[in-house]
């Protein structure tokens, strides 16, 4: 995957850099907030600063400078430059070293090829091997899912899996027992790591990996019983309407990708879209909903 690699610079009136560190700091939380807003997924400090990084067909210039334009910091503005950002390996990390069995609740354990969990334990058994895609269940919002999935009734349902990342999802929910998986990712290496890890966990048969966006979706025949999707909350937002023509009468749309604070914008467009809050779950601001489609 491709990234844009964004240097902001803080400014006083004298377009001199914030020397105050706390005034810097709070610079910095306040920026990455709003370019979180527009997609941008991490960021790095540095001294006049930070470097934010966005998938590059996610990065349009006109939409940062309108949401640069009035700071809400008072006698500081934001400057920056763009270039893109140089091939690095984001789960280099996790290749290089694996991971610890990772337990959630007594229900889930999910591990890497190297790091094997308590012989003795009883929970259903996922294997990941990352490689350059999201999702070993490390992150709040992927165990968050996961713990509601098994709150879900998922056995002989078809499943959707939005933005399948490593495809730990797809394969929680082949296992469960879904009659039928259907996945899809724009990152080409995500796509390929979903079907590598769906043959380690014997599930490859179950689980249909297609590449691309929510347009996918207008060439999928069918409808699903429980659709997920754990991806910043713009594209939630732009892509509801996707999920909603896709959704079986009383079907099941579990959200994630977001925080806590965000959960009112997407309930709003949930509503719009005619489907129904349930609950929500939140892990360190971290938030995920559950909606519901309406059965007439």
């Amino acid at each position: 995957m491709k990234y844009i690699e964004v240097d902001f610079t803080f400014s006083n009136g004298d377009n001199k850099g914030i020397g105050e560190e706390a005034l810097l700091a709070t610079a910095r939380d306040i920026t990455a907030s709003i370019a979180g807003e527009i997609g941008f997924e991490s960021f790095i400090e540095t001294d006049e600063g930070m470097k934010g990084y966005i998938l590059e067909e996610m990065f349009h210039k006109s939409t940062l400078d309108e949401c640069l334009k009035d700071f809400p910091l008072e006698g500081i503005s934001v400057g920056y430059t763009y270039k893109n950002a140089e091939y690095r390996n984001w789960n280099e990390k996790w290749e290089s070293e694996g991971f610890e069995p990772i337990y959630i609740d007594d229900l889930c354990v999910i591990h890497d090829t190297t790091h094997l969990p308590d012989g003795n334990n009883k929970a259903l058994d996922i294997v990941i091997d990352a490689r350059l895609a999201f999702g070993t269940g490390n992150h709040e919002t992927t165990r968050m899912i996961v713990e509601t999935m098994f709150e879900t009734e998922i056995k002989g349902k078809r499943m959707l899996d939005c933005g399948c990342g490593t495809g730990i999802l797809s394969i929680v929910a082949a296992k469960q027992g879904a009659a039928h998986v259907t996945s899809y990712d724009i990152d080409e290496w995500s796509v390929s790591n979903t079907e590598h890890n769906a043959e380690l966990n014997g599930v490859r048969s179950s689980i249909e990996v297609l590449y691309g966006d929510a347009n996918v979706l207008t060439h999928v025949s069918g409808v699903f019983d429980v659709i997920i999707a754990n991806i910043n909350r713009n594209i939630l937002i732009n892509d509801m309407p996707y999920f909603k023509e896709v959704l079986a009468s009383d079907g099941t749309l579990i959200l994630s990708g977001f925080y806590e604070e965000d959960v009112p914008l997407l309930v709003e467009k949930a509503s719009s879209l005619g489907l129904l809050y349930e609950k929500k779950k939140c892990e360190n601001n971290w938030a995920m909903i559950v909606l519901r489609a309406q059965s007439y």
